[in-house]
């Protein structure tokens, strides 16, 4: 999930003030973790507190979130999710905001097969975005990660993602057709975020595609980050300078979850 964690870094100082290049310092002062890094985590944490059978995974993501959550309650929480942290009685508002989807990727790497991954994506989505766009979304990056990891082809993943979205549209046609910030749902941010994925030829040249394209640039980059790491890798001294950015309390879970996976 450092993938993720690394994108929402990377595009946090271009959320609100896009630029429309791909040249640009790639980690700065500058930059910082938000929500999208926050709910990553969580998730992370409630995978690794669930039954072996993750059969109470969606009771665990809601402890998660809202406990780790409320620990940084300006880390850039949405109006709706915010009132949904903070909730003596959490409820799913029909959001197809892309919250599913930036914070599912440690579900991605958690499962064993697509099957899982769609089954571990709904339980994290449906206690807060449960509108069919939101489901989408989670499970779509979900997939594509575990396909990734599969060593699937890039041809083989974007004929399985576009079951899910028609993915016609280019970097550069994004980048030229930008409108700014302010549309920070599935049915956008993920279509955005596989399109950079698979135009991009490393991990840094799909975060890269990302920051490029405008738009909520941390968000987007989270949910291609973490495909990104899965099939391509993160660069070890990139993965080492994400956890510098990270808070001990968030590096810890950073570090189990990894030591988790090892074990499954």
């Amino acid at each position: 999930m450092i993938g993720a964690i690394l994108g929402d870094i990377v595009g946090s100082r271009y959320e609100f003030g896009n630029i429309l290049t791909k040249e640009f310092e790639f980690l700065h002062e500058d930059c910082a973790f938000t929500d999208d890094t926050v709910m990553t985590c969580a998730v992370a944490q409630a995978l690794m507190d669930s039954r072996e059978d993750f059969s109470d995974l969606s009771e665990r993501a809601v402890e998660a979130m809202q406990r780790i959550g409320r620990q940084y309650p300006d880390c850039g929480f949405g109006a709706h999710f915010y009132h949904w942290i903070f909730s003596d009685e959490p409820r799913p508002y029909m959001s197809c905001g892309n919250g599913s989807a930036m914070r599912v990727s440690p579900a991605g790497f958690a499962a064993r097969d697509v099957e899982e991954a769609k089954r571990l994506s709904a339980a994290v989505t449906r206690i807060s975005h449960d509108h069919p766009e939101g489901l989408k979304g989670a499970e779509a990056t979900a997939v594509a990660i575990v396909l990734a990891r599969q060593g699937r082809s890039k041809d083989e993943m974007r004929a399985a993602m576009k079951r899910y979205y028609p993915l016609d549209t280019t970097v550069e046609e994004y980048r030229t057709s930008w409108d700014g910030h302010g549309r920070e749902i599935c049915q956008i941010s993920v279509p955005q975020a596989l399109v950079c994925f698979f135009d991009g030829e490393s991990y840094e040249d799909v975060i890269r595609n990302c920051i490029s394209i405008g738009g909520d640039s941390d968000t987007i980059a989270a949910i291609a980050g973490g495909i990104a790491e899965a099939f391509f890798g993160v660069p070890e001294n990139y993965r080492a300078a994400a956890l510098a950015y990270l808070d001990p309390g968030l590096r810890e879970i950073c570090g189990r979850f990894d030591a988790w996976l090892a074990e499954r």
